[in-house]
């Protein structure tokens, strides 16, 4: 594994930008000369774009490559060659030198490790988008240590404000949609920056967790952490796509969809408060046990929205169309400003989104993976994209929980038809009840 410093300084971290900025749209420009040619190839376009964009990306790491990160999840909203290249930030990303690794541990503990522990890797053994985990020893027992990449939060407005022309040209959206999205960014990278705050609630939710079945969670050792470094405990276990690549058993399939399902539907429902980042890297697998590992982006729902959002699972509602309008209404997915044909067209989508989304909660046994379940989420996402009635409207709708939802219910649905799971599943409460007061 490589080593490398990390451009700290705005005019460094701008210049690097600026200048993939640069690459980005000259190829854009390029390929819209070739299509008013008839010659052009959108594949060539975004390969190149791609590989520039996460070069870049992987070099200043924080603010752009957690984007890279969150949008490999979402295969509804990206060309195949961005999937492919962004899904390395979720695993493979050039490590941090080792002074530069103890210059942040140092800061935030007051100590070199050597002082802490009785022996500490000098290569990480995982890199990521915010920090890099290096494993150490303390009489006999096994920690991992993740260690912050340095100049990371200091340099997030800067960062996302250049980003925002390269995301632009990656994404085809509209500046409203956009701005929600950067905006998205911002709020999760500020929490994953606050290593005190993530620590605080890694080991809450792994306590009121801890009951769940299959699943699993590091002790964290606050004696060893900082504001730059969180210590747990070395966890056992492969990846989710190496534990697949052994082509486990079916069995074993269904144990761990089971337990990830049951995972996120307890913090969802009953906590109203979950992991929001469904990426494969925050996982292993261990013996058929799910091993949850990182608790960097946390989402807290407001009851009155998780009541709100949640009922629309409940098929009577899909039925009553007085009552589906007026909970759209609450939700502000219907706005004042819809005129009659607005509302219709929204309403029928909503419904067909719902009632597809929604399968998996409507059967005992749902099987994710049946391929067609998951082409057909991204088929009607495309069509939706497309649709020049939608592409009207005002899309800024919704409250802001609703991306942090509907983000993690993709990655939570992508991941189990990725490992193949049938799901035992069935209603929350709060979806039996239709009424929207």
């Amino acid at each position: 594994m490589s080593t490398r410093g990390i451009p700290k300084h705005k005019l460094s971290r701008a210049a690097k930008l600026a200048g993939t900025g640069a690459r980005v749209g000259s190829n854009y420009a390029r390929y819209m000369a070739s299509k008013a040619a008839g010659r052009a190839d959108s594949d060539i376009l975004h390969d190149r774009n791609a590989r520039a964009a996460y070069e870049a990306f992987s070099t200043l790491r924080g603010g752009p490559l957690k984007v890279a990160q969150m949008l490999s999840i979402d295969e509804n909203i990206l060309p195949r060659q961005y999937r492919q290249q962004f899904r390395q930030a979720q695993y493979s990303v050039p490590a941090l030198s080792f002074p530069l690794a103890i210059r942040m541990f140092k800061r935030s503990l007051g100590k070199h490790p050597d002082q802490v522990f009785d022996s500490f890797t000098r290569e990480p053994v995982n890199a990521a988008s915010i920090g890099q985990v290096h494993r150490a020893t303390k009489r006999g027992n096994h920690y991992a240590v993740k260690i912050q990449y340095p100049g990371v939060a200091t340099s997030l407005e800067s960062d996302l404000a250049l980003l925002r022309p390269i995301a632009q040209h990656i994404l085809d959206i509209e500046p409203t949609m956009l701005d929600r999205f950067m905006l998205e960014a911002k709020s999760r990278l500020l929490e994953e920056c606050d290593y005190t705050l993530e620590l605080r609630r890694s080991t809450g939710l792994s306590t009121a967790s801890a009951h769940l079945s299959d699943v699993h969670f590091p002790t964290y050792y606050p004696e060893y952490s900082g504001t730059h470094v969180i210590t747990m405990d070395w966890m056992d276990g492969e990846p989710i796509d190496k534990w697949l690549a052994r082509n486990p058993t079916k069995q074993s399939r269904d144990r761990v969809g089971q337990a990830l399902w049951d995972f996120y539907h307890f913090q969802i429902h009953h906590l109203k408060e979950f992991h929001a980042d469904p990426h494969p890297g925050n996982f292993l697998i261990h013996d058929d046990q799910l091993i949850v590992i990182d608790f960097g982006c946390v989402k807290k729902l407001d009851p009155l929205f998780h009541k709100s959002y949640f009922r629309l699972l409940n098929p009577e509602l899909l039925e009553d169309s007085a009552c589906f309008e007026e909970c759209l209404r609450s939700l502000e997915l219907l706005i004042e400003t819809d005129n009659e044909n607005d509302v219709r067209l929204i309403m029928k989508t909503m419904a067909e989104s719902i009632s597809l989304l929604g399968r998996p909660y409507l059967e005992p046994v749902f099987d994710f993976g049946d391929n067609r379940y998951i082409e057909s989420i991204y088929e009607i996402g495309e069509r939706n994209r497309q649709d020049q009635g939608l592409q009207k409207l005002d899309r800024s709708r919704g409250p802001a929980e609703s991306l942090y939802i509907n983000r993690t219910f993709f990655g939570l649905y992508s991941l189990l038809g990725e490992i193949g799971a049938r799901i035992e599943t069935h209603l929350p409460p709060v979806a039996q009840d239709k009424q929207v007061g």
